[in-house]
């Protein structure tokens, strides 16, 4: 629910990309199963509050989302706030957790506390909050959306720093404006985020005073309120989406008098309009106060020094009142028996049971760890129950899921969601309703128990191994956590302690009592439909639907039995023929007699973690023109277990084991990839030789992938970027059909023995190049290669060179495409795309990317900042490795329908002014010096080796591009910039695409939000 600032990502030339400019329809699975979790969350998950709202609204609004919302009432307040004196510090003074002793803790005298961790993972890297505890919870009638609005000002100027200058200044030190300098607002917090490239004691103090400006020194200019109002009101535009719409009555219908449906962070267009200087600095005035903020900073940085800088920064800000804490209800517990419907074009049918109750206000000790853990493996063994229907050969659900959460600590609410095919909504009601009965009826078997235990056991195991590289994110997070939820950091080792010293009691009426304290009984519920179609016979028919469901007689289910992996034995050890190791990098590159390439590097960056990495050879080359969706179906493949077991199968015998099962179609090669421990990596180079050499081709996930083939088509156009992204490949291929969307029908009748007709001699026989990348013994993974993916029958030595399949072109109809979009009137899409080149050329690819980043902060200074047109303009050079001589160089733009014709100009003159002259030095390095950051980064972390060591053997170029990449980018010059802009943008040559909206029909009614 954050409103996040949304950037284009950062990238390096290192390995291939997406082209940008090809759509084809490639529905995903759902998310693929991971038998054991790395990491796996605390016994006690921390959700904020936020989360927690989260959680019992549709999956899809965990997309960062916010729109207007009528106002309806003054801001609700639990009072005034307790004297200090009363309350502890910290939430840890009054629990029996122990807490993590590598924290530093401390509190100003005027009331500001503060987070310190010294941590190195990745070293010489650190990450700075600053915490605010309010968001638009806080805000009056008169001021929805200012929370946020204040966030946006805080890049716009304070006493110490003009307007405009803070991104370029930390730009300038190697900071990318979205990827490393942020900020979020919420319901009831704002954070501003800094993660420092260096671990040097300048940018530590560079930061700090940013934080300190932002604390209570924005100036809030008049001319700078105005100039933002247009970039507030274009994310506002573009959030509103299906489904904020269905997010909004979803909470209307749910809380009808909570005052969180009225205080979505985005505010309204009438109190946006109406925001001024004075105005904002009101609201800013008071909620940012020290004893209403905490400064968070973890990285490798000496303790000592940092709480030094927190002191000599903050000490002087004065002290002001707490604002009280708002109150998100009420929430009525007697809210129950209604029925809604809603629809829209764009939905995917969903049917929602929903029972409101207090809040239990828990607080964080060992006892209440213990009792969440009883309900974790409560919900965990009902929602496996779902999962094993929804892989059956006749699933009645795509999916379903029983759960409870809190509501802030206005209540909580506990959800059964049943996620229905096109017309299904009866029956997986029927299936859905008829199981959670039978649960509550019957309780839990043992053996359902002992799963869910030995998921929880293992990923407890891999948190202890794993304790010393944890990530600054992670340690970042939970230091929110305590301070946003009052959840303690304590340690792996003790939580893994606590686990076991309880784990032989518990028993399935344990799981279930401690379940049945939290979750409320489903009876007379709410009852929520949304969907394309509203059901026949409307309400009543669902009322029935469900009164009949509930009334049917239920009986115990059967239990399965257990079934030990069948895959050990791939026949005997395969025989190395090459090994060798790269003098540079250290990465050891081995040869197998069956053809198989391995590589290895050892890294002691996160311990007990191995990365790995499959690649086989064929992917998107096996798409013709004759057979465009011959790949289309790969990631689904995973849902066809293996040859002797189901998927259903292999998720009960591995569970607790930290395996995965994955593959995706990416350019020239199928990839499977994912993490693993070092005790478990035998297991996962079997389940990997086990993939390639006997996929089970099962049927069961041919009907979830119609039913994603179905939901996409209902979404293609349903927003300006949906629309763009569905017809792009067509209009810049001219139809070619392996880029071109295709009509639904060819997906709906695509099947598993037709992939296997198409990639079954790709699995079998295709060239073989694995990558394991991080903790472990060289000696042994190779041993454990050698009688897996080394023991199958011979391979292709080489990857083919598909010569006639990497063969693209770029329309040479430069004529203005118009698309048209569904979603609302006032929202627009301008994208200019130019032709460029493949990546052959490090350094023609390295001159693309800084253009491209050149690019970027040109738009966001003439489009965002100047005219305050659109949220967040982009830019993107995609040169494509796969594709003889093709790239694509794309500027975007999301817009109000009224500005189309002065953005256009501004993108226009923006490129022309490239050609024309040259870039001046301050702007080439606020573009160069983040990319330079990111190259000294990025074998700080073992994804960073990864995305270099995956082929080092098939694409040994990329070791040579990678060592060469720093001089090459310091070597690039303003006039080389000018003469790439000149060389491919001329903007006389651009496809121009515009997307705008359907033209309303006659009894359309505009809609509003005052």
């Amino acid at each position: 629910m954050d409103i996040t600032l949304d950037h284009a990502r950062d990238k390096l030339s290192l390995r291939k990309v997406p082209t940008g400019s090809s759509a084809k329809l490639k529905p995903q699975p759902l998310p693929v199963q991971v038998f054991a979790a790395i990491p796996t969350p605390m016994l006690r998950i921390p959700h904020s509050p936020i989360a927690r709202l989260i959680a019992v609204l549709p999956a899809f609004l965990l997309a960062p989302v916010a729109v207007a919302a009528p106002a309806q009432a003054q801001a609700a307040t639990s009072g005034a706030s307790e004297a200090a004196e009363d309350q502890p510090t910290w939430a840890f003074e009054e629990s029996d957790l122990p807490v993590d002793p590598a924290f530093r803790f401390g509190q100003l005298e005027n009331g500001m506390r503060y987070i310190i961790r010294q941590n190195a993972t990745p070293p010489g890297q650190g990450e700075v909050r600053l915490y605010v505890d309010a968001g638009s919870l806080s805000e009056q009638d008169d001021e929805l959306g200012y929370a946020h609005f204040i966030e946006h000002m805080a890049f716009n100027g304070s006493k110490k720093v003009p307007e405009g200058e803070m991104v370029k200044l930390l730009e300038r030190e190697g900071l990318a404006f979205g990827a490393d300098t942020n900020a979020s607002t919420s319901f009831d917090s704002t954070i501003y985020k800094l993660n420092l490239p260096r671990n040097d004691i300048e940018l530590l103090d560079t930061a700090m005073m940013l934080m300190r400006e932002t604390a209570s020194e924005l100036t809030f200019a008049p001319e700078a309120v105005e100039r933002e109002k247009g970039v507030i009101l274009s994310e506002k535009r573009v959030r509103d989406t299906y489904a904020m719409r269905n997010l909004l009555d979803s909470l209307a219908f749910s809380y009808p008098s909570a005052l969180l449906a009225d205080r979505l962070p985005i505010g309204t267009t009438g109190t946006l309009n109406a925001a001024s200087s004075e105005k904002l600095k009101a609201l800013y005035e008071r909620l940012y106060t020290p004893g209403n903020s905490t400064v968070i900073v973890i990285g490798d940085f000496d303790p000592d020094l940092v709480e030094q800088k927190i002191r000599e920064y903050f000490t002087d800000w004065a002290s002001a009142p707490t604002p009280p804490s708002p109150d998100a209800g009420p929430i009525d517990p007697q809210h129950s028996g209604e029925t809604s419907i809603y629809v829209d074009p764009a939905l995917s049918e969903r049917i929602t049971l929903s029972r409101n109750g207090p809040w239990l206000g828990e607080q964080d000790n060992a006892e209440n760890r213990r009792i969440n853990l009883l309900r974790r493996i409560g919900y965990g063994i009902v929602n496996r129950r779902f999962q094993r229907m929804a892989n059956g050969e006749a699933p009645p659900f795509r999916g379903a899921g029983l759960g409870t959460s809190d509501v802030f600590e206005a209540g909580r609410t506990t959800n059964l969601m049943i996620d229905a095919g096109d017309g299904e909504w009866q029956n997986g009601l029927s299936a859905a309703v008829t199981e959670y009965r039978r649960a509550m009826a019957y309780g839990f078997s043992q053996a359902e128990v002992d799963e869910q235990l030995a998921i929880i056991r293992t990923g407890l195991e891999n948190n202890v191994a794993g304790a010393e590289t944890r990530s600054n994110s992670a340690l970042t997070a939970a230091a929110i956590g305590l301070v946003e939820e009052d959840q303690i950091p304590t340690t792996p080792q003790s939580g893994l302690e606590r686990f076991e010293s309880y784990a032989d009691e518990i028993t399935p009426q344990t799981v279930m009592d401690a379940l049945l304290q939290e979750a409320l009984p489903l009876e007379d519920p709410l009852l929520r439909f949304e969907g394309r179609t509203a059901p026949e016979g409307g309400e009543e028919a669902l009322r029935t639907a469900l009164e009949a469901a509930m009334a049917t007689p239920v009986e115990r289910g059967e239990l399965l039995s257990g079934i030990d992996f069948a895959y050990t034995d791939f026949g005997a050890p395969g025989l190395i023929v090459q090994d060798e190791v790269d003098p540079e990098l250290g990465i050891r590159e081995l040869r197998f007699e069956n053809g198989l390439r391995l590589n290895l590097k050892h890294t002691e960056l996160e311990q007990d973690r191995v990365r790995f990495e499959l690649n086989i050879d064929g992917g998107e080359m096996l798409d013709t023109a004759e057979n465009p969706l011959a790949t289309a179906m790969v990631s689904l493949l995973p849902r066809g277990g293996l040859g002797k077991h189901s998927y259903d199968e292999l998720q009960t015998m591995l569970a607790g084991r930290s395996v995965s099962y994955s593959i995706r179609s990416r350019g020239d090669t199928f990839e499977m990839s994912g993490t693993t421990t070092p005790r478990d990596l035998e297991l996962q180079l079997d389940l990997l030789a086990a993939a390639i050499s006997d996929p089970g081709y099962r049927p069961q996930g041919e009907e979830q992938y119609r039913r994603s083939v179905a939901n996409f088509f209902a979404r293609k156009d349903a927003t300006p970027n949906a629309a763009v992204s569905s017809a792009l490949g067509g209009i810049v291929s001219d139809g070619d059909p392996r880029f071109t969307l295709q009509p639904m029908d060819d997906y709906q009748t695509l099947s598993f023995d037709q992939l296997q007709h198409d990639i079954g001699n790709r699995l079998s026989y295709g060239a073989l190049e694995l990558t394991l990348v991080g903790d472990f013994d060289e000696e042994k993974a190779i041993a454990m290669v050698a009688e897996s993916l080394g023991a199958l029958p011979a391979r292709e030595p080489d990857f083919r060179p598909y010569s006639e399949a990497r063969k693209r072109s770029f329309t040479q109809d430069r004529s203005e495409r118009l698309i048209r979009h569904s979603g609302n009137q006032d929202q627009a899409l301008l994208q200019m795309i130019w032709p460029t080149r493949d990546d052959a050329d490090p350094v023609e690819t390295m001159k693309l990317e800084l253009l491209e980043r050149v690019i970027r902060i040109e738009l966001t200074d003439s489009l965002r900042e100047e005219l305050g047109q659109t949220y967040s303009p982009g830019a993107s050079a995609s040169q494509s490795r796969d594709y003889e001589d093709y790239g694509t160089f794309t500027v975007s733009a999301a817009l109000d329908t009224g500005d189309v014709d002065a953005a256009r100009t501004a993108i226009i003159e923006t490129i022309e002014g490239l050609r024309s002259k040259l870039v001046d030095e301050d702007t080439l390095l606020r573009a160069r010096r983040p990319m330079e950051e990111q190259l000294e980064n990025m074998l700080k972390t073992n994804k960073g080796w990864m995305s270099l060591v995956d082929r080092a053997q098939s694409e040994a170029d990329r070791i040579d591009r990678y060592l060469n990449a720093r001089s090459t980018l310091d070597s690039l010059t303003s006039q080389d910039l000018q003469a790439e802009a000149q060389r491919y943008l001329d903007p006389e040559e651009r496809l121009e695409v515009l997307a705008l909206p359907e033209p309303p029909s006659p009894e359309m009614e505009p809609a509003g939000d005052e």
